[in-house]
């Protein structure tokens, strides 16, 4: 059930799946729709309570007035699960910067994370990705930044005119309604202001979660994507090669490391999955939920 709930003074887009079993709590991506998650959560709420929000800015969800923060995503991690009355503890899903907010909630409320589930999320070292060249003059963080702020600055009708979002072959595998909203959910202005806010601060957020320490015996499980067929996937796309194995090596070390977070930890490499895991491999993804449910 797809619900707006006010909090902390702003409406949120929440969804709902199943009622019984341990509750799954799921962080998307940078601009991503928790739309993207719909084949994972069919099979997930047969047996558990999927939980999934846009975080301000994103959807339905409004962007209120304060900067997007890990620690702010956390925070509204938190307070919503405490609204919906969840008291036990969650399996944590993150993909991608998702992935650094949920490290971030799970450093600050240990107790209620039964597992964590780091789907190729970003590194709290990503400051390492500022050794490389970029892999075009276009792709650098500045000329994201100022394209989002262009964006921001239109209005929805605008934005329609200019985004015609292209579904990539697994997207369009998805039910018809959801490929519509997962259109719509990128021709609105404040998702493009809230994208910026959280690359202006993400730097400084994964300094702090890194000073946050480990995440003691948290069960963890790290899932990265395939470097292979990322490398042959980005050639394929007309990028680079040499950029991008030099790109795909760094990002696979930062895996790595990722699984150094806890005492108890697992690490897996989707063969055949690029950096949208979730939607390459959901029977990986499915699995590996279904694991940290089951752990003591």
């Amino acid at each position: 059930m797809k619900s707006l709930v006010h909090l902390n003074g702003w409406p949120m887009e929440v969804l709902q799946k199943g009622g019984a079993g341990t509750p799954i709590l799921i962080m998307s991506g940078m601009g991503c729709s928790f739309e993207e998650w719909f084949n994972i959560t069919e099979v997930l709420c047969e047996a558990h309570t999927a939980i999934l929000f846009h975080r301000p800015g994103l959807g339905a969800s409004e962007l209120g007035t304060e900067p997007r923060t890990t620690a702010a995503a956390a925070r509204d991690a938190k307070d919503l699960l405490e609204m919906l009355e969840v008291t036990e503890p969650v399996v944590l899903i993150g993909h991608s910067y998702g992935g650094l907010c949920a490290q971030h909630f799970s450093k600050l409320y240990p107790q209620q994370v039964k597992g964590l589930l780091l789907v190729d999320s970003t590194s709290d070292s990503l400051e390492k990705l500022d050794e490389l060249p970029d892999l075009t003059e276009d792709a650098s963080d500045d000329k994201w930044l100022e394209e989002c702020g262009k964006f921001a600055e239109l209005d929805e009708s605008e934005l329609k005119k200019i985004i015609r979002l292209m579904l990539s072959e697994n997207q369009k595998k998805l039910p018809n309604p959801i490929q519509q909203r997962l259109i719509e959910f990128q021709q609105k202005p404040n998702l493009y202001k809230a994208i910026k806010s959280e690359v202006e601060n993400w730097r400084a957020d994964a300094k702090t979660i890194k000073s946050l320490g480990s995440l003691s015996g948290i069960p963890l499980i790290v899932i990265g994507r395939d470097k292979k067929y990322a490398v042959e996937q980005g050639i394929e796309e007309g990028w680079p090669e040499a950029e991008l194995r030099a790109q795909e090596h760094l990002w696979h070390e930062l895996i790595l490391e990722q699984s150094a977070l806890s005492e108890n930890s697992e690490l897996f490499f989707a063969e055949g999955a690029g950096h949208m895991i979730h939607l390459d491999r959901p029977d990986l993804v499915i699995a590996m939920a279904q694991k940290l449910t089951q752990t003591p």
